[in-house]
């Protein structure tokens, strides 16, 4: 097949999506796949190209990333672009996506996976991978998954969406979880345990450049995460993170954080939170592949935090790990994706 990985863009998540991008590449051409790598916000800049040449040369626009312990300068990326728009969709980008039978997107946050990219795509009559528009939209923000949790009856910690830092000083209940809105990777993240941190988390959640954030109750457990494949749940993967929390530091940098798979866990536990990740999956009309992360408190209350409609493929990402416990290795688990995604097509 003819495959063009999308990565990179302009979210905080940039350097984690072209590191899932770089390995989603190169075992899709173990595959025996022609695939091109392209950053969706740069493109392709020449003004002359051979789409054909492309994918028979495997075209990467970069062959090295890294994750790092704070996120990229973004205004520098915007910056360097040549054609100095803002547009989301970078030169040739579309051109090159309609030459291949299917685009594999391994974007994290931003325009990727809030929905109007999917939508574009719709639009075009281009084939993607992964979650339709409006399940991508339902889970990338974090109010409207919440309001769609609660209505389909999967706990979930209580919280509130608030538009500024003068609304969010209503808030009067510790400790408490702040987070932006719309953002991925824990980026943003923070635990207050009083009055007096509350202000200063309420302006850094604000500071991505959102226009809503969420305050919710803290819940004290283990955390979890489980992957679902095309409406299937995979084994539950536990995360013990060395200090603090689940944050972005902790996500990507090796060894900061003990993960076992499959968990350490009752029958009875798995059951529970298999059942309500499947049922969050459907819940956010999520296709193909997705990811539930949970908090297990000490009653064994599974409480649904949020889904991921794009999943890391990183080193150190969790679905991968998962699928591997079901005998699935990392390349079969890109080419299982894009079989499922292309069933959307088929029906």
């Amino acid at each position: 097949m003819r495959i063009v990985v999308l990565a990179g863009g302009t979210s905080t998540e940039r350097d984690v999506s072209i590191s899932s991008g770089l390995l989603v590449s190169a075992a899709l051409r173990e595959k025996g796949h022609q695939v091109v790598l392209l950053d969706v916000f740069t493109g392709y800049e020449k003004d002359i190209f051979d789409v054909d040449e492309l994918f028979q040369q495997n075209y990467s626009f970069t062959d090295s990333a890294g994750v790092g312990e704070t996120i990229s300068d973004i205004d520098e990326i915007r910056e360097n672009r040549r054609d100095k728009t803002n547009r989301f969709i970078g030169e040739n980008v579309i051109d090159i996506c309609s030459n291949a039978d299917i685009t594999f997107f391994a974007l994290h946050g931003g325009e990727g996976e809030n929905g109007k990219l999917q939508a574009t795509f719709d639009l075009l009559g281009l084939k993607y991978t992964g979650s339709g528009y409006l399940g991508s939209a339902l889970a990338m923000n974090k109010g409207l998954t919440k309001s769609v949790l609660i209505q389909n009856k999967v706990l979930t910690p209580r919280g509130e969406i608030f538009s500024s830092p003068e609304e969010a000083a209503a808030w009067n209940t510790f400790p408490c979880v702040v987070k932006p809105c719309s953002g991925g990777s824990s980026v943003g993240i923070t635990i207050v345990e009083t009055q007096q941190d509350f202000k200063e988390s309420v302006k850094e959640a604000f500071s991505y450049g959102e226009t809503e954030i969420v305050v919710e109750q803290y819940v004290k457990g283990r955390e979890f995460s489980v992957g679902v494949l095309g409406g299937k749940a995979l084994p539950p993967i536990e995360i013990i993170p060395k200090e603090g929390f689940y944050d972005y530091k902790t996500k990507y940098q090796a060894g900061a954080a003990i993960e076992v798979c499959p968990a350490d866990i009752t029958p009875e536990q798995d059951a529970v939170m298999r059942e309500a990740a499947v049922k969050t999956y459907e819940a956010l009309h999520l296709e193909s592949y997705a990811r539930v992360d949970f908090i297990l408190d000490g009653d064994n209350n599974a409480y649904c935090l949020e889904a991921n409609t794009l999943p890391g493929m990183t080193p150190t990402s969790l679905l991968p790990q998962e699928a591997a416990v079901e005998g699935i290795g990392y390349a079969d688990l890109c080419e299982r994706i894009i079989e499922n995604s292309l069933q959307k097509y088929n029906r």
